[in-house]
């Protein structure tokens, strides 16, 4: 398990020291990059192909409301709120650290470029996202020999966009995720799923996101739910304000991937907002 763990946080480094050292070489006929696929560092909930740039530090609040379906007793989603604080910061323009913590999990992860998408040559970018989050919702009074290895979900993540045109990016995620703990005997710890996004900019500061995935082998009687999200990006002064709905409360990758309870057709679904600010 330690040499796993350890695995799991150098690869992304290792990674990104090799393509660092290409890019020493100098190559008389560089191609030009394909940039701004996405605004913001999230689509919705899946982490989109933007990095922080080298040096900068984002704080980022991302709030969910509780659910709309309670109606006037829980104020239409006021009450039972989950909010998670961020930081990110750009070791290098290819590799970005993060920690965060939320009502739900702390969470810590890397992302870092492999590919950019090339005008008139390589057709997608493609970077690497790997987190640890920490389940903060176990309780020990439910589970009297929970041990702190037992709150921890490992996930790493391909993140694949196509720029296709000014006004539409799409991407899709390729996902596995491991759980430690889950609380369905008939659910394996080592998960899958695929993730879909993308953007549509309808007006000089807007555009329509959507975000989706897909378990892939989650337990029949499972009462979680694959997260949908809707919702629009206004860009105000180079920052990007996030409002949506989504049927995800949890905010990091593990919380949306395994855990999700909301479900649209019901009506229980979550307004929220991403806002980040950088220094």
């Amino acid at each position: 398990m330690k040499n796993f763990i350890l695995l799991f946080f150098l690869f992304p480094l290792l990674t990104f020291s090799q393509t660092d050292l290409l890019s020493g070489v100098e190559t008389p006929f560089a191609k030009e990059k394909v940039t701004s696929a996405f605004k913001a560092l999230k689509i919705v909930n899946l982490e989109s192909t933007k990095l922080a740039a080298k040096g900068d530090l984002y704080f980022v609040v991302a709030h969910r409301f509780g659910s709309i379906k309670d109606g006037f007793e829980g104020f239409y989603g006021l009450d039972n709120a989950n909010t998670q604080i961020k930081f990110i910061y750009g070791v290098t323009n290819g590799l970005n650290v993060s920690a965060a913590r939320s009502e739900f999990a702390y969470d810590f992860a890397t992302k870092y470029m492999l590919f950019p998408q090339i005008k008139d040559g390589f057709p997608v970018t493609i970077a690497g996202f790997n987190s640890l989050s920490i389940n903060n919702t176990l309780k020990e009074s439910l589970y009297p020999k929970l041990q702190f290895k037992d709150r921890l979900t490992y996930v790493a993540q391909l993140l694949i966009s196509r720029k296709f045109s000014e006004k539409l990016s799409l991407e899709i995620v390729p996902s596995f995720f491991h759980q430690n703990f889950v609380d369905d005997v008939d659910q394996s710890n080592s998960q899958y799923a695929i993730g879909f996004g993308g953007r549509y900019k309808f007006a000089k500061r807007w555009s329509l996101n959507m975000d989706y995935a897909a378990h892939l082998n989650r337990a029949p009687n499972s009462l979680y739910k694959n997260p949908l999200s809707i919702g629009f990006d206004l860009e105000t002064g180079g920052h990007v304000f996030q409002m949506h709905f989504t049927s995800s409360q949890a905010i990091d990758e593990a919380g949306y991937l395994g855990r999700t309870t909301g479900d649209w057709t019901k009506g229980d679904i979550f307004f929220g907002f991403n806002l980040a600010r950088v220094f």
